[in-house]
């Protein structure tokens, strides 16, 4: 898991839901999708808990460790450009 790469939910309310990883920690990672989890408060999920893809959104990623502005729309219109599984 790195930043800025999408991952599906595996488990809880949102199975199947799409998010991009702010960050990890541990066994944890921190999600966003924008609209339900804005990056102001992202979900916090085991790391089993989720299923990553070989997509990394570049532009987010490039934000997020040079400690650039993200907007939650940003987010948005990039899991829009994401083919559901």
């Amino acid at each position: 898991m790195r930043p800025g790469m999408v991952v599906y939910s595996k488990a809880g309310r949102d199975k199947g839901a799409p998010f991009i990883v702010l960050k990890c920690e541990g066994e944890y990672a921190y999600l966003t999708d924008g609209q339900s989890r804005p990056l102001n408060k992202p979900k916090k999920k085991k790391l089993k808990h989720i299923q990553p893809t070989n997509t990394t959104m570049e532009d987010i990623k490039h934000k997020i460790e040079h400690n650039l502005h993200i907007m939650d729309s940003d987010i948005v219109k990039a899991l829009k450009s994401v083919k559901q599984p």
